[in-house]
């Protein structure tokens, strides 16, 4: 998948353990877990803010992406 979520490289910036954000962000430490391998399909914006305030970051410092063209053609497809 093109987009990849880059928490654990802010995480090791602040020197932080996940199980810490966790408790900050207030989700389990599971759905953290599977939101840092990628295995969610969407996150709530909520999250999302709870997450950059506690790390005092930016969304786009957790999530990358990788131009792929044939992304588009899927976009397509979903329609």
């Amino acid at each position: 998948m093109p987009i990849r979520v880059t928490l654990d490289d802010v995480l090791a910036a602040r020197q932080m353990k996940a199980k810490q954000l966790a408790a900050l962000v207030g989700v389990s430490e599971t759905h953290l877990s599977l939101f840092r391998s990628g295995k969610v399909r969407g996150v709530r914006f909520s999250t999302l803010m709870r997450l950059c305030a506690a790390l005092n970051c930016q969304p786009g410092e957790l999530l990358s992406y990788e131009h792929d063209d044939s992304d588009l053609s899927a976009v397509d497809e979903e329609s």
